[in-house]
């Protein structure tokens, strides 16, 4: 991203040679803008300074989407038993709660900060737009950890699930938080108006929902292929088949390359949606 701020001119005047007329020459020199910050401590300060905003602000937020995701495993529970169904339903109001803060939230936060003219702050700066989005995003995915563990252990103790590799959700978490913050930003940096990207955010939140928690073998064919093209699916399949008796790690790890091609996919998108954003 080019500066907006213009580099600094000096204007010196030099003296006349003995015997000239005339008036003095005047030398204009241009001084050069500091260097610009490079992409990771760019990041890092992003980040740190995005942790700090919203810590307050997100934390109630948090318990919201925790206490969602528990509510529908509780209501799930009298309808599924036990078998690929209760994996199902645990793995996705896991990743739901990473949907709601990730996607919904990041949504909201850009609509915002674009219709408030926010972006015009950071375009001020020499930091690479990658940076802005991977910081944003990564601060709002921190707050879905505590939220996603808490989700994971309950819908295991609830549907007697085994908890032996719930070490899996160190991969889902951030995987599925990319690919999810990236497209979140990028809905609200492509909406025209703040109060669609919050609708956006909404519809997207409530597609991860009803095509994340519903067991796959329960949906007709058309939505199962909708449910292959949201990004959080690929996650709920990886934490899903961690709760198998011996589960297929080639398979697991399989699905966690997908949601992590989609995360790069869609923290790029997100990262032109900035750019335009910020130039308009």
């Amino acid at each position: 991203m080019t500066s907006i701020i213009p580099a600094r001119t000096a204007t010196t005047r030099t003296r006349p040679a003995p015997g000239s007329a005339g008036p003095d020459p005047v030398r204009t020199v241009t001084a050069p803008l500091a260097p610009r910050a490079r992409l990771l401590p760019s990041l890092a300060a992003v980040y740190r300074a995005q942790l700090s905003r919203a810590r307050v602000a997100r934390i109630p937020l948090l318990f919201v989407a925790t206490f969602q995701s528990v509510g529908i495993m509780i209501l799930m529970r009298g309808v599924v038993d036990g078998g690929a169904e209760a994996r199902a339903v645990v793995a996705g109001s896991s990743v739901l709660v990473v949907a709601f803060v990730a996607l919904n939230l990041l949504a909201q936060y850009f609509g915002q900060l674009r219709a408030s003219g926010g972006l015009d702050h950071y375009a001020t700066l020499p930091v690479p737009p990658a940076a802005v989005v991977l910081g944003a995003a990564a601060a709002y995915a921190s707050f879905t950890v505590p939220g996603t563990v808490f989700t994971a252990i309950t819908g295991s103790v609830l549907f007697q699930l085994p908890m032996t590799h719930l070490w899996v959700l160190v991969a889902v978490v951030p995987l599925s938080g990319a690919a999810l913050a990236g497209l979140g930003a990028a809905l609200g940096l492509l909406a025209p108006r703040p109060e669609l990207a919050t609708l956006l955010g909404q519809l997207g939140m409530s597609a991860a929902l009803l095509l994340g928690v519903l067991p796959a073998e329960r949906l007709p064919e058309p939505v199962g292929w909708a449910r292959d093209l949201l990004p959080s699916t690929y996650g709920v399949e990886a934490l899903a088949r961690s709760f198998d008796a011996r589960p297929d790690w080639g398979i697991i790890a399989f699905f966690l390359a997908i949601c992590a091609v989609v995360g790069v996919l869609s923290l790029a998108v997100a990262t032109w949606a900035y750019r335009r954003a910020a130039v308009r």
